[in-house]
């Protein structure tokens, strides 16, 4: 299929629900905040689950987490090595055969960045950069969220001859009791055409953003806890955009609706949109 030819700008809303959405491992694994007490996500959070649902979607991606990968490389350079064989050594081969091979690579970008090997003078490091025409933002949320702690307790502990409770018996469990979130994002056409991105892979980010937290459970994020309440998908009618991404973004407005203090569901916010002369965004809900 052909380069992408329409730039496009979206939006994502979504709930969080008694659940971890992003934890901080810098801050005892509490839900991430802003400093004045909005929820975060990181970008990188959002394109772990985006890549994971394209591999539950059957696409090859070069950047598998530990705990979702589906083949033997335990590395992203001996992964790189072992598809990408002798167009290593060749920086135009390897983006073209990269590109190819791996959506994330194409969608996102990727540094190929692997030193020589010591012991073989003759061969050299690598060291590649690629661009890729998608870019998300973190999400944050749209009213500061309460954190509520829990103090939990094992059963069992985790060694010892069982007459004793080890330390590693207690812990500690963070939830974000409620919040409505937004992350915004963009795919460049120009880029596109130097990753070989196109409407398919597209449509394929489409998806994978609709059912973002599908197969993404946990104890932290029980089934159900987080939800999509609607995908904005704005389609340009040219490769540079009709209006720039930031007041694309601006026409989604996420309120509170009238009398409401304190929000407990998305059925307490009205989600729309003010939209642009010639660009009415496709919305989507799951």
């Amino acid at each position: 299929m052909a380069a992408l030819k329409n730039k496009i700008d979206f939006a994502l809303v979504f709930s969080v629900k008694n659940a971890n959405p992003n934890g901080d491992p810098l801050n005892g694994n509490i839900p991430r905040t802003t400093l004045d007490g909005y929820g975060e996500l990181s970008d990188v959070c959002l394109k772990r689950k985006i890549r994971n649902r394209l591999q539950d979607a059957g696409e090859n991606i070069f950047v598998q987490s530990d705990d979702y990968r589906k083949d033997d490389y335990r590395s992203l350079r001996s992964r790189a090595e072992a598809v990408l064989g002798k167009a290593m050594k060749n920086e135009a081969e390897l983006q073209e055969l990269a590109n190819k091979t791996w959506i994330d690579v194409r969608s996102f970008g990727q540094v190929f960045a692997f030193k020589g090997d010591k012991d073989k003078d003759k061969k050299k490091g690598v060291s590649v950069g690629i661009r890729g025409p998608v870019t998300i933002q973190p999400a944050f949320s749209i009213d500061p969220i309460n954190v509520t702690s829990l103090q939990i307790t094992k059963s069992v502990s985790g060694e010892g001859d069982g007459t004793k409770r080890g330390s590693d018996t207690m812990g500690m469990k963070h939830s974000v009791d409620f919040g409505i979130y937004a992350t915004y994002g963009s795919i460049n056409p120009q880029l596109a055409e130097l990753t070989g991105f196109d409407d398919s892979d597209a449509d394929k980010i489409k998806h994978a953003l609709l059912h973002i937290f599908d197969n993404d459970a946990s104890s932290a994020r029980p089934e159900g806890s987080m939800e999509v309440i609607k995908l904005f998908w704005w389609k340009h009618n040219s490769k540079s955009g009709q209006y720039s991404a930031a007041k694309v973004h601006r026409t989604l407005k996420i309120t509170k609706k009238d009398g409401v203090s304190q929000a407990k569901s998305a059925d307490d916010y009205t989600i729309t949109t003010d939209n642009l002369p010639d660009l009415t965004p496709e919305v989507l809900s799951f």
